[in-house]
């Protein structure tokens, strides 16, 4: 795909998206570029570029990563679809992206960690 300066163009162009969107833009803090080298860091590393997130932030833990953030549903399928536009402005060969967007839709449902409060009550017990 290109190395790691490949994808500090893709996530540029994320955050170029998550900059102007009013659903996520609140969710980062205001200096946007230790997350974007973070992101950026993390897809060379996944995508085969060695451990050059691990050295720096060490095992990536998503999941606890994310837990601070209020990541709905909505919020989720919002960060998949700025990436997947962010994805397809790259000028890689179509099987990168294909691969890139199936990760990206494998994985943005993973790091749900807050539901619409109309499915948080559970069923009660009719003991």
């Amino acid at each position: 795909m290109g190395g790691l300066p490949a994808f500090t163009a893709l996530i540029d162009a994320f955050y170029d998206r998550v900059a102007e969107d009013p659903l996520l833009r609140p969710m980062y803090p205001d200096d946007l570029a230790p997350g974007k080298r973070h992101l950026a860091l993390f897809f060379a590393q996944y995508w085969g570029g060695g451990e050059v997130y691990g050295r720096e932030r060490g095992h990536p833990r998503l999941r606890m990563r994310h837990a601070p953030f209020p990541v709905t549903p909505e919020a989720a399928l919002r960060w998949a679809e700025l990436m997947a536009e962010a994805v397809r402005e790259q000028q890689w060969p179509e099987p990168a992206k294909a691969h890139l967007l199936a990760y990206v839709a494998r994985a943005t449902p993973t790091l749900i960690n807050r539901l619409p409060e109309e499915v948080r009550e559970l069923p009660q017990d009719p003991r």
